[in-house]
Protein backbone atom coordinates (compact mmCIF):
# COMPACT_ATOMS: atom_id res chain seq x y z
CA UNK A 1 0.00 0.00 0.00
CA UNK A 2 1.49 3.74 0.12
CA UNK A 3 -0.51 6.33 2.52
CA UNK A 4 -3.49 7.77 1.39
CA UNK A 5 -2.33 10.93 2.59
CA UNK A 6 0.97 10.78 -0.07
CA UNK A 7 -1.54 9.20 -2.79
CA UNK A 8 -3.38 12.57 -2.39
CA UNK A 9 -0.77 14.80 -2.74
CA UNK A 10 0.21 13.75 -5.70
CA UNK A 11 -2.88 13.56 -7.30
CA UNK A 12 -2.85 17.91 -6.10
CA UNK A 13 0.47 18.11 -8.11
CA UNK A 14 0.39 15.82 -10.87
CA UNK A 15 -0.53 18.28 -13.64
CA UNK A 16 1.10 21.15 -11.83
CA UNK A 17 4.13 20.92 -9.22
CA UNK A 18 4.31 23.85 -6.91
CA UNK A 19 3.06 26.51 -9.78
CA UNK A 20 5.65 24.89 -11.97
CA UNK A 21 2.90 24.29 -14.84
CA UNK A 22 5.00 20.73 -14.70
CA UNK A 23 4.07 17.36 -13.55
CA UNK A 24 7.14 15.97 -12.41
CA UNK A 25 6.68 13.36 -14.80
CA UNK A 26 7.85 15.91 -17.24
CA UNK A 27 10.61 17.25 -15.50
CA UNK A 28 14.00 17.14 -16.43
CA UNK A 29 16.23 15.62 -14.04
CA UNK A 30 18.81 17.66 -14.15
CA UNK A 31 16.42 21.21 -13.76
CA UNK A 32 16.34 22.69 -10.51
CA UNK A 33 12.84 21.97 -9.33
CA UNK A 34 13.54 18.08 -9.50
CA UNK A 35 16.87 18.45 -8.11
CA UNK A 36 15.40 20.00 -5.32
CA UNK A 37 13.25 17.29 -5.02
CA UNK A 38 15.91 14.79 -4.84
CA UNK A 39 17.64 16.98 -2.59
CA UNK A 40 14.96 16.96 0.00
CA UNK A 41 13.91 13.76 -0.40
CA UNK A 42 18.15 12.17 0.48
CA UNK A 43 17.64 15.34 3.28
CA UNK A 44 14.79 14.21 5.19
CA UNK A 45 15.68 9.78 4.62
CA UNK A 46 19.29 11.20 6.37
CA UNK A 47 17.05 12.76 8.92
CA UNK A 48 14.56 10.01 9.26
CA UNK A 49 17.28 7.24 9.63
CA UNK A 50 19.92 9.24 11.45
CA UNK A 51 22.17 8.00 8.80
CA UNK A 52 26.04 9.39 9.49
CA UNK A 53 27.76 11.68 7.34
CA UNK A 54 30.40 8.86 6.06
CA UNK A 55 27.69 7.31 4.46
CA UNK A 56 26.29 7.92 0.51
CA UNK A 57 22.36 7.65 -0.30
CA UNK A 58 22.03 6.49 -3.53
CA UNK A 59 18.34 6.45 -6.18
CA UNK A 60 18.89 4.06 -8.25
CA UNK A 61 17.30 1.35 -10.57
CA UNK A 62 17.33 -1.88 -11.13
CA UNK A 63 15.44 -3.26 -8.00
CA UNK A 64 17.37 -5.50 -4.99
CA UNK A 65 17.82 -7.94 -7.43
CA UNK A 66 20.57 -6.02 -9.03
CA UNK A 67 22.09 -5.21 -5.78
CA UNK A 68 22.45 -9.05 -5.43
CA UNK A 69 24.98 -8.81 -8.32
CA UNK A 70 26.19 -5.18 -7.32
CA UNK A 71 27.10 -6.31 -4.16
CA UNK A 72 29.69 -8.70 -5.10
CA UNK A 73 31.33 -6.69 -7.64
CA UNK A 74 31.63 -3.44 -5.48
CA UNK A 75 32.68 -4.98 -2.28
CA UNK A 76 34.42 -8.26 -3.05
CA UNK A 77 37.69 -5.29 -2.27
CA UNK A 78 40.30 -8.02 -3.79
CA UNK A 79 38.83 -11.14 -1.52
CA UNK A 80 38.26 -14.79 -2.59
CA UNK A 81 34.63 -14.75 -0.83
CA UNK A 82 32.05 -13.30 1.16
CA UNK A 83 29.97 -14.88 3.75
CA UNK A 84 26.01 -15.02 3.42
CA UNK A 85 23.01 -16.41 6.10
CA UNK A 86 19.88 -18.43 3.96
CA UNK A 87 17.40 -17.45 6.16
CA UNK A 88 14.57 -17.88 2.60
CA UNK A 89 13.46 -17.10 -0.93
CA UNK A 90 15.65 -13.95 -1.32
CA UNK A 91 18.73 -14.95 0.31
CA UNK A 92 18.91 -17.98 -1.93
CA UNK A 93 18.26 -15.58 -5.21
CA UNK A 94 21.20 -13.44 -3.19
CA UNK A 95 23.59 -16.40 -2.77
CA UNK A 96 22.94 -17.84 -5.86
CA UNK A 97 24.07 -14.36 -7.66
CA UNK A 98 27.04 -14.18 -5.93
CA UNK A 99 28.34 -16.99 -6.89
CA UNK A 100 28.76 -16.06 -10.91
CA UNK A 101 31.59 -14.14 -8.96
CA UNK A 102 33.28 -15.02 -5.74
CA UNK A 103 32.99 -18.17 -3.55
CA UNK A 104 29.88 -17.92 -1.08
CA UNK A 105 30.24 -19.30 2.59
CA UNK A 106 26.90 -20.11 3.54
CA UNK A 107 27.67 -19.34 7.59
CA UNK A 108 24.01 -20.54 8.56
CA UNK A 109 20.98 -22.04 6.96
CA UNK A 110 17.51 -22.60 8.41
CA UNK A 111 15.91 -24.32 5.27
CA UNK A 112 15.93 -27.67 6.77
CA UNK A 113 13.64 -26.32 9.29
CA UNK A 114 11.35 -25.21 6.43
CA UNK A 115 12.80 -21.78 6.88
CA UNK A 116 10.73 -21.74 9.52
CA UNK A 117 12.81 -19.67 11.75
CA UNK A 118 16.09 -17.92 12.36
CA UNK A 119 19.69 -18.65 13.55
CA UNK A 120 21.35 -17.10 16.03
CA UNK A 121 24.44 -15.35 16.36
CA UNK A 122 26.48 -18.21 18.17
CA UNK A 123 25.49 -20.68 15.01
CA UNK A 124 26.99 -18.13 12.88
CA UNK A 125 30.32 -19.62 11.28
CA UNK A 126 31.88 -16.70 10.44
CA UNK A 127 34.73 -15.62 8.68
CA UNK A 128 37.59 -13.18 9.58
CA UNK A 129 38.95 -12.79 5.91
CA UNK A 130 35.07 -12.14 4.18
CA UNK A 131 34.93 -9.41 2.43
CA UNK A 132 31.28 -9.17 3.76
CA UNK A 133 28.17 -10.28 5.69
CA UNK A 134 25.23 -10.77 3.76
CA UNK A 135 22.03 -11.44 4.93
CA UNK A 136 18.02 -10.52 4.48
CA UNK A 137 16.54 -9.55 7.60
CA UNK A 138 13.10 -10.24 6.77
CA UNK A 139 11.96 -12.73 4.48
CA UNK A 140 8.89 -11.41 2.69
CA UNK A 141 7.78 -15.27 1.57
CA UNK A 142 8.46 -16.87 5.12
CA UNK A 143 7.50 -14.38 7.32
CA UNK A 144 10.93 -14.79 8.96
CA UNK A 145 12.67 -11.57 10.75
CA UNK A 146 15.63 -11.43 12.51
CA UNK A 147 15.34 -10.67 16.01
CA UNK A 148 18.45 -9.31 16.48
CA UNK A 149 21.45 -7.33 13.88
CA UNK A 150 24.21 -10.17 13.52
CA UNK A 151 27.49 -8.69 14.70
CA UNK A 152 30.08 -9.29 11.93
CA UNK A 153 33.40 -7.88 13.60
CA UNK A 154 35.39 -6.36 10.92
CA UNK A 155 33.61 -7.65 8.09
CA UNK A 156 31.10 -5.25 6.77
CA UNK A 157 27.86 -5.64 6.97
CA UNK A 158 25.19 -6.19 4.18
CA UNK A 159 21.34 -6.29 4.23
CA UNK A 160 18.65 -6.55 1.78
CA UNK A 161 16.08 -3.90 3.92
CA UNK A 162 13.34 -3.86 0.82
CA UNK A 163 10.55 -4.73 3.45
CA UNK A 164 11.65 -3.34 6.65
CA UNK A 165 13.26 -0.13 6.14
CA UNK A 166 12.00 2.55 7.86
CA UNK A 167 9.57 0.19 9.41
CA UNK A 168 11.37 1.06 12.93
CA UNK A 169 14.75 2.50 13.79
CA UNK A 170 18.24 1.20 12.88
CA UNK A 171 21.68 2.04 14.09
CA UNK A 172 23.00 2.05 10.30
CA UNK A 173 26.51 2.56 11.58
CA UNK A 174 26.37 -1.31 12.10
CA UNK A 175 26.22 -1.83 8.48
CA UNK A 176 28.67 -1.20 5.59
CA UNK A 177 25.70 -1.13 2.96
CA UNK A 178 22.18 -1.60 3.14
CA UNK A 179 20.02 -1.97 0.20
CA UNK A 180 16.08 -1.66 -0.23
CA UNK A 181 13.60 -2.41 -3.26
CA UNK A 182 11.20 0.59 -2.49
CA UNK A 183 8.01 -1.09 -3.47
CA UNK A 184 7.13 -2.53 -0.44
CA UNK A 185 7.63 0.33 2.27
CA UNK A 186 8.56 3.42 0.87
CA UNK A 187 7.13 4.23 -2.82
CA UNK A 188 5.98 2.78 -6.18
CA UNK A 189 8.33 0.29 -8.20
CA UNK A 190 11.39 1.03 -9.86
CA UNK A 191 13.56 3.00 -7.27
CA UNK A 192 16.28 1.08 -5.17
CA UNK A 193 17.68 2.71 -2.18
CA UNK A 194 21.37 2.19 -1.36
CA UNK A 195 22.94 3.21 1.85
CA UNK A 196 27.16 2.90 1.61
CA UNK A 197 29.46 3.73 3.61
CA UNK A 198 32.60 5.89 2.07
CA UNK A 199 35.29 3.28 2.46
CA UNK A 200 33.25 0.79 0.33
CA UNK A 201 33.00 2.80 -2.54
CA UNK A 202 35.58 2.39 -5.34
CA UNK A 203 37.16 -0.39 -5.31
CA UNK A 204 35.09 -2.48 -8.13
CA UNK A 205 35.81 -6.34 -9.43
CA UNK A 206 37.95 -6.15 -12.93
CA UNK A 207 34.70 -5.58 -16.09
CA UNK A 208 32.34 -4.23 -13.57
CA UNK A 209 29.66 -2.16 -16.11
CA UNK A 210 29.57 1.42 -15.34
CA UNK A 211 26.29 1.38 -14.05
CA UNK A 212 27.04 -0.86 -12.01
CA UNK A 213 30.25 0.47 -10.12
CA UNK A 214 28.85 2.62 -6.96
CA UNK A 215 31.22 5.25 -7.03
CA UNK A 216 29.22 5.95 -11.13
CA UNK A 217 26.19 7.00 -8.99
CA UNK A 218 27.96 8.53 -6.24
CA UNK A 219 29.68 10.81 -8.58
CA UNK A 220 26.97 11.56 -10.21
CA UNK A 221 24.60 12.20 -7.14
CA UNK A 222 22.41 9.47 -8.58
CA UNK A 223 21.89 10.75 -11.98
CA UNK A 224 24.45 9.24 -14.23
CA UNK A 225 21.74 8.40 -16.31
CA UNK A 226 17.60 9.42 -15.82
CA UNK A 227 16.73 8.41 -12.62
CA UNK A 228 13.72 6.93 -11.64
CA UNK A 229 12.21 10.40 -11.32
CA UNK A 230 8.50 9.90 -10.38
CA UNK A 231 9.42 7.24 -8.02
CA UNK A 232 12.04 9.14 -6.65
CA UNK A 233 9.27 12.00 -5.66
CA UNK A 234 7.30 9.98 -4.35
CA UNK A 235 9.67 7.86 -2.06
CA UNK A 236 10.21 11.81 -1.10
CA UNK A 237 6.27 12.06 -0.19
CA UNK A 238 6.33 8.93 1.90
CA UNK A 239 9.34 10.34 3.66
CA UNK A 240 7.88 13.88 4.67
CA UNK A 241 4.45 12.26 6.00
CA UNK A 242 6.59 9.46 7.71
CA UNK A 243 8.46 12.56 9.39
CA UNK A 244 4.96 14.14 10.40
CA UNK A 245 3.68 11.04 11.60
CA UNK A 246 6.65 11.10 14.25
CA UNK A 247 9.41 9.36 12.72
CA UNK A 248 10.57 6.24 13.16
CA UNK A 249 10.25 5.59 16.79
CA UNK A 250 6.43 5.96 16.42
CA UNK A 251 6.22 3.94 13.30
CA UNK A 252 8.05 1.11 14.95
CA UNK A 253 5.27 1.59 18.00
CA UNK A 254 2.55 1.28 15.09
CA UNK A 255 3.89 -1.49 13.27
CA UNK A 256 4.43 -3.53 16.50
CA UNK A 257 0.87 -3.13 17.52
CA UNK A 258 -0.48 -4.16 14.35
CA UNK A 259 1.66 -7.42 14.11
CA UNK A 260 1.23 -8.37 17.84
CA UNK A 261 -2.79 -8.00 17.36
CA UNK A 262 -2.66 -10.15 14.32
CA UNK A 263 -0.98 -12.70 15.71
CA UNK A 264 -2.30 -12.66 18.59
CA UNK A 265 -6.31 -13.76 16.86
CA UNK A 266 -3.75 -16.28 15.18
CA UNK A 267 -2.47 -17.99 18.07
CA UNK A 268 -5.82 -17.71 20.18
CA UNK A 269 -7.41 -19.90 17.19
CA UNK A 270 -7.14 -23.45 16.76
CA UNK A 271 -8.41 -22.34 13.00
CA UNK A 272 -5.72 -20.91 11.97
CA UNK A 273 -1.83 -21.37 12.55
CA UNK A 274 1.63 -19.99 11.74
CA UNK A 275 4.30 -21.82 10.96
CA UNK A 276 7.43 -19.54 12.45
CA UNK A 277 8.98 -19.65 16.12
CA UNK A 278 7.93 -17.06 17.69
CA UNK A 279 11.27 -15.03 18.20
CA UNK A 280 11.45 -14.78 14.59
CA UNK A 281 8.09 -13.83 13.22
CA UNK A 282 7.95 -10.70 11.04
CA UNK A 283 6.37 -7.50 12.18
CA UNK A 284 5.81 -6.95 7.79
CA UNK A 285 4.74 -9.86 6.54
CA UNK A 286 2.22 -12.40 8.62
CA UNK A 287 1.73 -16.06 6.61
CA UNK A 288 -1.02 -18.15 8.16
CA UNK A 289 -3.00 -21.36 7.17
CA UNK A 290 -6.45 -22.77 7.41
CA UNK A 291 -7.29 -25.93 9.23
CA UNK A 292 -8.88 -27.07 6.20
CA UNK A 293 -6.98 -25.61 3.00
CA UNK A 294 -10.21 -26.51 0.94
CA UNK A 295 -11.46 -23.09 2.47
CA UNK A 296 -8.72 -21.00 1.45
CA UNK A 297 -10.91 -19.91 -1.64
CA UNK A 298 -13.83 -18.95 0.11
CA UNK A 299 -11.98 -17.13 2.35
CA UNK A 300 -9.60 -15.26 -0.34
CA UNK A 301 -13.49 -14.32 -2.15
CA UNK A 302 -14.72 -13.53 1.07
CA UNK A 303 -11.46 -11.21 1.99
CA UNK A 304 -11.72 -9.66 -1.58
CA UNK A 305 -15.65 -8.59 -0.71
CA UNK A 306 -14.91 -7.01 2.14
CA UNK A 307 -11.84 -4.91 0.15
CA UNK A 308 -8.82 -7.19 2.03
CA UNK A 309 -6.84 -7.89 -1.24
CA UNK A 310 -3.31 -9.74 -2.33
CA UNK A 311 -4.03 -12.58 0.66
CA UNK A 312 -3.26 -15.54 -1.32
CA UNK A 313 0.32 -16.99 -0.06
CA UNK A 314 3.32 -16.94 -2.58
CA UNK A 315 2.97 -20.37 -4.08
CA UNK A 316 5.71 -21.73 -2.74
CA UNK A 317 4.33 -22.01 0.93
CA UNK A 318 0.57 -21.79 0.27
CA UNK A 319 -1.87 -20.56 3.10
CA UNK A 320 -2.59 -16.65 3.38
CA UNK A 321 -0.15 -13.72 3.90
CA UNK A 322 -1.05 -10.20 5.64
CA UNK A 323 1.61 -7.97 4.29
CA UNK A 324 1.27 -4.95 7.04
CA UNK A 325 3.91 -2.44 5.74
CA UNK A 326 4.07 0.62 7.23
CA UNK A 327 1.11 2.40 5.21
CA UNK A 328 -1.08 -0.83 6.14
CA UNK A 329 -3.63 1.66 8.93
CA UNK A 330 -4.67 -0.47 11.57
CA UNK A 331 -7.84 -0.28 10.87
CA UNK A 332 -7.01 -2.84 7.74
CA UNK A 333 -5.30 -5.33 10.19
CA UNK A 334 -8.39 -5.38 12.56
CA UNK A 335 -10.74 -6.05 9.73
CA UNK A 336 -8.97 -8.90 8.70
CA UNK A 337 -9.17 -10.25 12.14
CA UNK A 338 -13.17 -9.46 12.21
CA UNK A 339 -13.23 -11.67 8.93
CA UNK A 340 -10.72 -14.06 10.39
CA UNK A 341 -13.29 -14.35 13.81
CA UNK A 342 -16.04 -14.54 11.60
CA UNK A 343 -15.01 -17.27 9.57
CA UNK A 344 -13.76 -19.35 11.51
CA UNK A 345 -17.47 -19.01 13.28
CA UNK A 346 -18.92 -20.33 9.98
CA UNK A 347 -16.53 -22.98 9.30
CA UNK A 348 -14.25 -24.00 12.16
Amino acid sequence: MLSETVLQQARAEMLDWQGSGMSVMEMSHRGKAFISIAAQAEADLRELMAIPTNYKVLFLQGGASSQFAMVPMNLLRGKAGADYINTGAWSKKAIAEARRYCQVNVVASTEKSGFSTTPVQSGLQLNADAAYLHYVPNETIGGVEFPYIPESADVPLVADMSSTILSRPIDVSKFGLIYAGAQKNIAPAGLTVVIIRDDLVGQTIAGTPTMSDYATHVQSDSMYNTPPAYAWYMAGLAFAHLKNKGGLVAMAEINQRKAAKLYAAIDHSDFYANPVTRESRSWMNVPFTLADAALDAAFLEEASERGLMTLKGHRSVGGMRASIYNAMPEAGVDALIELMADFEARYG
